[in-house]
């Protein structure tokens, strides 16, 4: 179910304080989740979640994650330096190399950040920017062999991530020469899984592969990054995965391949998982239109959160106020950008809106502000926390016109 524990009354208080539209992240929702990733993979020696930044990119968020135990997975030069500004440092960051430019390798070798390489060109790339270092990881496209469970991702073999498994050894060998001693392996093979036995299965593939190259290479297997993928339940039909089980389920995979006394270490890069749930977009309705059907405008756009208009994903909404009412009226949710695709939801049953009222869009807290855009000069919005303690803090302001001119050139 998607997530309904924060009450009406939080987003009024908010929205008393803050004006519309804005995300709203509960602190203690991501707190809470963060211990229970932990809690699932304690009995893994030197676990470490790497929270994909990319998910969620504000630096009080991420101090929040660091905090609870939690690495930082960065695919930026500004990633990276955000990591840096909110005291992040080695091997608590993880950087993922993808079409990499050279000048971004320089500078996460420079913050000892842990690095994983996408093809084979990267190693001289990386050798000419910054080094090759002792330990290195290699994400693998395992190709036709393993097939992602949704259309985020699509089928693996068209994918643009990763290693071909045919080049692995071969890489190894010559990371091996330049200086690597350690290695690791790291895939994503889908985006927002609610199948609980993904990361059991992509454990058990990359074990067996990593003994094969270890053999092949006498380089030391040192760990298993399963990335992200599990997703969230957006949908109230959807069932949550049990991050508890799917733990269990890496435990039984790594007890088969390596027996009671092997050792490897387990590293995520949950990003949605951590704080997709405890997020909220804070819109309000503002206009209108009887047309062939009834569209409600809102002070949000795609600009805002893409997702829907991208995607065609599904968020829940709630009109703050009226949960009790039945959902009497059938509508199209649209922002104010010159784009159909413009819509947060189609031919959605909710309770009557009346302008003004407050329109929530749940389950916005990944892959949501960090996605936003300036089409139509549409600007981001502002952030706000709602801390532990229940008191509401602003942590990025909303853009202004000013900001969309700052770069221009006379």
């Amino acid at each position: 179910m998607p997530n309904f524990a924060i009450p009406d009354a939080v987003f009024e208080a908010a929205a008393n304080q803050f004006p519309t539209p804005f995300y709203l992240y509960d602190e203690a929702g991501i707190r809470e989740t963060a211990r229970r990733v932990n809690q699932a993979f304690a009995w893994a020696p030197d676990f470490k979640e790497y929270f994909a930044v990319k998910a969620l990119p504000n630096p009080e968020i991420l101090k929040i994650l660091m905090e609870e135990g939690c690495g930082l997975d960065c695919s930026s030069q500004t990633e990276l330096l955000l990591a840096q500004r909110v005291g992040a440092a080695g091997e608590d960051i993880m950087f993922s190399a993808n079409a990499m430019p050279p000048h971004e390798f320089t500078l996460a070798r420079r913050l000892g950040a842990l690095i994983n390489l996408d093809d084979p060109s990267d190693i001289d790339t990386l050798a000419e920017n910054g080094g090759i270092p002792e330990a290195i990881s290699l994400r693998v496209n395992p190709g036709p062999q393993l097939h992602g469970d949704n259309l985020f991702m699509g089928s693996p073999q068209e994918s643009k991530f990763g290693w071909m498994p045919k080049d692995l050894a071969a890489g190894l060998l010559k990371l091996r020469d330049l200086g690597v001693r350690r290695f690791g392996l790291h895939a994503m093979l889908a985006s927002n899984s609610l199948n609980p036995a993904y990361y059991p299965a992509q454990a058990d593939y990359l074990f067996g592969l990593g003994l094969e190259l270890k053999a092949q290479t006498r380089l030391d297997f040192a760990f298993v990054n399963l990335s992200g993928g599990i997703g969230i339940p957006y949908r109230p039909e959807d069932q949550a995965v049990d991050i508890r089980a799917a733990g269990e389920g890496v435990k039984a995979a790594c007890l088969r391949h390596f027996g009671p006394d092997g050792t490897v270490a387990i590293k995520t890069e949950l990003g949605r998982f951590m704080t997709g749930p405890h997020g909220f977009l804070v819109t309000r309705a503002v206009h209108r239109k009887d047309g062939h059907k009834v569209f409600i405008g809102l002070d949000a756009s795609a600009a805002n959160l893409m997702r829907p208009a991208m995607y065609g994903a599904y968020h829940h909404i709630s009109v703050v106020g009226k949960g009790h009412l039945p959902l009497s009226e059938t509508y199209d949710l649209t922002g104010a950008l010159c784009e159909n695709n413009d819509k947060f939801a189609t031919n959605r049953a909710l309770p009557p809106i009346d302008r003004g009222d407050l329109v929530v869009l749940h389950d916005a807290g990944a892959h949501g502000w960090s996605m936003g855009y300036q089409y139509n000069g549409r600007l981001r919005s502002a952030e706000v926390l709602h801390q532990a303690d229940g008191g509401f803090r602003l942590i990025r302001r909303a853009e202004t016109p000013e900001d969309y001119f700052a770069t221009l050139v006379d």
